[in-house]
This record gives structure tokens, sequence and C-alpha cells, in this order.
């Protein structure tokens, strides 16, 4: 990475991971497909593994190793589609594996997490999230529904989109420790700020993080920041 201060300390707090991509594989992990966890860190022992929408399978393929290795009974796939297009748009990646016509970002991931292994009963679907914020928010209505209230959960997510996707969950899910599991694609830590692409994902990363933790627009805030 080039040495330069300001490069890296964006790409610290930008990129975020507490589970390594290589962690949680049948090779990364002595828990192979068991779903009991032997050999895995305890440290990273959860309740649920939350998935913010999108149409990429790598992020639902990367929740089912981690729940094939034990890492959390449950996993969270959230997501209608998105507010400005207001359609899904299809699969981004391996559409020649997951070649259906989903009708939302949920029952794409749905589908992806069956493919590879995840039980039934082990999804927990959220179909009406349309933006980030949202898949939060939705999640924890979900999940109080049912009961369910983690102490610790894991978010598989894009490596740029990590910082945000950490924001939203922790307002939402104040009381629940966040571990971040990123999926990293051709926008990484190691070249982000090489391309001009890279540097629009992750500087406008970088300028949603101060416009959008406003209790405007997360008012989750106004409970958050209470002091006392």
């Amino acid at each position: 990475m080039m040495d330069m201060r300001i490069i890296n300390d964006i790409t610290d707090f930008i990129f975020l991971e507490d589970i390594p991509a290589g962690q949680g594989t049948e090779n990364g992990d002595s828990a192979g497909e068991t779903g009991h966890g032997e050999g895995m860190p305890s440290a990273a022992k959860a309740d649920v593994i939350f998935i913010p929408g999108g149409s990429y399978p790598e992020l639902p393929e990367r929740a089912a190793q981690l729940w094939k290795a034990g890492y959390a009974p449950y996993v969270v796939p959230s997501g209608r589609y998105s507010v400005t297009i207001g359609k899904f748009t299809g699969v981004k990646s391996k559409a020649d594996t997951y070649r259906k016509d989903y009708a939302t970002e949920c029952e794409f991931y749905t589908d992806v997490l069956l493919a590879n292994g995840v039980a039934p009963d082990c999804i927990l679907q959220e179909d009406e999230a349309q933006f980030t914020a949202e898949n939060a928010r939705l999640s924890r209505k979900l999940l109080d529904t049912k009961g369910l209230h983690p102490k610790k959960a894991i978010i598989c997510c894009k490596g740029f989109h990590a910082r945000r996707c950490l924001m939203y969950y922790q307002l939402c899910f104040p009381d629940t420790e966040l571990l971040i599991a990123p999926v990293e694609g051709k926008v990484t830590r190691e070249n982000w700020y090489r391309t001009e692409a890279g540097q629009r994902r992750v500087l406008g990363e970088l300028a949603r993080l101060g416009t959008q933790f406003t209790p405007e627009y997360m008012p989750e805030m106004a409970e958050a920041m209470k002091l006392g």
C-alpha cells in the first residue's frame, strides 16, 4: 500500500475485518460442515449472521460458509431492492450458477444460502428493506417479533461497505457485539485508491458516513446519543 498516512487512515477506517476471509471455510476451520464449531475461535461464536441487501452471491456464500462452520445458528438475508432503481436489477456475478428470475434481494440471497447448504428453518428472511439503514432497522424488527435478542452477531458485507454497515447495525442493535466478515470484490483495501472507480466507492462511503450519521436519517441516534 502507498506509504501515505491519509490513504492508510482512510483504509483502516473503512475496511474493517474481524473474521478474515479464510476463517470459516472448510480449509480455514476444523469445524468443516459439521455446524458445531469445533476448532472455531470462541470469540467469534455468534447468535446470528446478517447479510445487508445486494446482488452479489459472494456475500450469502460467505454467510453459508460461516453457518456451516458453526459460527451462528441463524442467517438473516435482508433486502427488497434499491429505492433508487425500484426493482431487483439481477445477479451481478456467477449468473450461470444463480439463474432464476428473482423478485427481491432477499429471495436471491435465500436461494444462494439454500444452494450452499444452509437449512431452510435457519434462514430468517427480511424482504422489505430498500437501503442499508433499513437492512439494519427491519432486521431488528424481524428478530424482535421472533423473540431473538442477539448478544453477538456477524455482518457479511462488501469490504468497502463495512464501516457504514457497522454504523447502522450498531445503532439498531446497541446491546449486540458486532463482528465484520468482509467479502472483497474488485475494490479492496489494497487497491481502492489506484483507480477512479475505487476512489468513488470508498470516498463516497466516507461522505455518506458524515451525511447519514444524523438523527434525521437514523432516528435510532436520538436514543443512542442520550446522556446519563
